[in-house]
């Protein structure tokens, strides 16, 4: 699954950690721990808010397309 290869890679890009992206878009870390793990995937509204936080589309995101922007 790539939405979780791609968190991981952007979130480490922007040297956070987990705490501070759950905290950026209003989750607590276990719900982003498991966005990252793979585990569940976010709503709608969650990624949104990822793909904003991190500067890219959300199609980047969830792997429909390489560009970022």
């Amino acid at each position: 699954m790539l939405l979780k290869e791609r968190l991981r890679e952007l979130r480490k890009e922007k040297k956070e950690t987990q705490v501070q992206v759950a905290e950026a878009i209003g989750i607590v870390e276990q719900h982003y721990q498991k966005f990252e793990g793979g585990v569940n995937l976010p709503n709608l509204e969650n990624a949104w808010k990822l793909a904003d936080h991190f500067g890219v589309t959300i199609d980047y995101l969830v792997g429909r397309s390489d560009q970022r922007g």
